[in-house]
C-alpha cells in the first residue's frame, strides 16, 4: 500500500484569527522557521503538558538526537485537563498540516482529547498535507481515523513527553523512529510468546492497524471506522486497566467478528495496573490465554509496543508482511510505501 502525497487544498482557513487565542507561553520555541528535513513539528492534541520542565528537556533531547524540533505556540495551552480548548487544539492540527518547516508532526503526549476533535478534522486535507504524523496512546483515535476515512498510512511510535522527556533516550526507540521517517525502515523482529498452542511458523499479509485497546473499541462502529478492517494483522496495547478490564475489551473484539477476521493479533505492553486479593490467581496471562483459546487467529505477545521505554515505530494503515521462525516475528515492510 503506497501512502499518495498531494499539496493541502481543503483544509479550511480560520475563522478567527490565531491572535484570539489564549495560550500559555512556556517559551519552548525551538530553532527558526528555516526547512530542514529533520525537523519536527510538535503539538498538543490530547492532555495538558502538567510540567514544562520536562517539556524543556524534551526539546533538548530532541536536539540531541539530531532531530531540529519546533513548538506549536499552543504546545503548552491550558483548559480543563486539555491542551486548550477544542478550537485551540484544532488550530494546532491545522498550523500543523500548513506549516512547511517540518514534514515530521510529533505529539507532544496522550491522556485524552483526540476523540473531541475528530467530528471538525478534515481528513483528506489531512492525508495530503504529506506529513509523518506520529504519536501513540490516545492517537489511536487519529491513526483510525485516517485509516477509515481515507486509507492514510500514519505513524503508531514515540511521543515527546513519553519518549524524549527522560535523562536517557531508548536507543531503539530513536532509531526506530530515524529509520521510519527516512524510509530505511524494512523490517523489524522481536521474540515472541504464543498465547495459545504454538501456531505453525506463520507467513500472512494484511494492513497493520490498532493501537491502544480501548481507543480502538471506542472508534469501532464510528463515522470515522464504521467497520473493523478484514485480514489485518491487529496489534494492541493499553496502560491502567485491570485485567477483567482487558478481557471484556477483548471479548467486544471476539463477540463482533472483529478478532476471527484477523490474520494475526500482536500484542504489546499492557501495565500501569493493580491485581487485587480477590483476583485469586487471575491475571492477565490466564485472560490472554483464554481468549486465544476462543479463536483460530494466532495471538503473539510480546511486541515491543505501548507505555513501556522500548517501543517500535510502526506503519500504521500499511499493508505488511509477518512471518514467524521459532521464537522470532518479523515485521516486513514496504519501503515505496514510505
Amino acid at each position: 500500500m503506497r501512502a499518495e502525497y498531494g499539496r493541502l487544498q481543503q483544509m479550511p482557513s480560520s475563522t478567527h484569527p490565531d491572535k484570539q487565542e489564549s495560550a500559555a507561553d512556556c517559551r519552548l520555541s525551538g530553532p527558526g522557521a528555516q526547512t530542514r528535513a529533520d525537523s519536527v513539528y510538535l503539538i498538543s492534541p490530547a492532555g495538558a503538558i502538567e510540567d514544562p520542565g520536562a517539556c524543556t528537556l524534551a526539546l533538548q533531547q530532541l536536539s540531541a538526537q539530531g532531530w531540529s524540533p519546533r513548538a506549536d505556540r499552543a504546545l503548552c495551552a491550558r483548559w480543563q485537563r486539555f491542551a486548550g480548548t477544542d478550537r485551540q487544539r484544532l488550530l494546532a492540527v491545522e498550523r500543523a498540516a500548513r506549516q512547511s518547516s517540518a514534514r515530521m508532526v510529533m505529539m507532544s503526549r496522550g491522556g485524552y482529547g483526540w476523540m473531541r476533535l475528530l467530528s471538525h478534522l478534515p481528513f483528506k486535507a489531512l492525508a495530503d498535507a504529506d506529513k509523518f504524523w506520529v504519536g501513540f496512546s490516545d492517537t489511536t483515535a487519529f491513526h483510525l481515523a485516517m485509516l477509515g476515512t481515507t486509507a492514510s498510512i500514519t505513524w503508531a511510535g514515540p511521543m515527546l513527553l513519553d519518549d524524549f522527556g527522560r535523562e536517557e533516550v531508548d536507543e531503539t526507540t530513536s532509531a526506530c523512529l530515524r529509520e521510519a521517517f527516512e524510509g530505511r525502515l524494512e523490517a523489524l523482529g522481536f521474540r515472541f510468546q504464543a498465547c495459545a498452542a504454538a501456531p505453525s511458523a506463520l507467513d500472512e499479509r494484511g494492513v497493520l492497524w490498532g493501537g491502544n485497546l480501548s481507543m480502538v473499541c471506542a472508534m469501532l462502529g464510528s463515522p470515522w471506522l464504521q467497520k473493523a478492517p478484514e485480514a489485518g494483522i491487529l496489534f494492541l496495547e493499553d496502560v491502567g486497566e485491570h485485567p477483567y478490564q482487558i478481557e471484556r475489551m477483548l471479548l467486544r473484539l471476539l463477540n463482533e467478528g472483529v478478532l476471527d477476521k484477523q490474520k494475526a493479533v500482536l500484542l504489546g505492553s499492557f501495565n500501569g495496573y493493580s491485581l487485587r486479593p480477590h483476583d485469586r490467581g487471575y491475571d492477565l496471562q490466564k485472560v490472554l490465554r483464554w481468549i486465544a483459546s476462543q479463536t483460530k487467529v494466532p495471538m503473539l505477545s510480546g511486541l515491543p509496543f505501548g507505555h513501556v521505554r522500548t517501543k517500535l515505530c510502526l506503519p500504521h494503515g500499511m499493508r505488511i508482511g509477518l512471518a514467524t521462525e521459532g521464537r522470532q516475528a518479523f515485521m516486513l515492510f514496504d519501503s515505496a510505501a514510505h
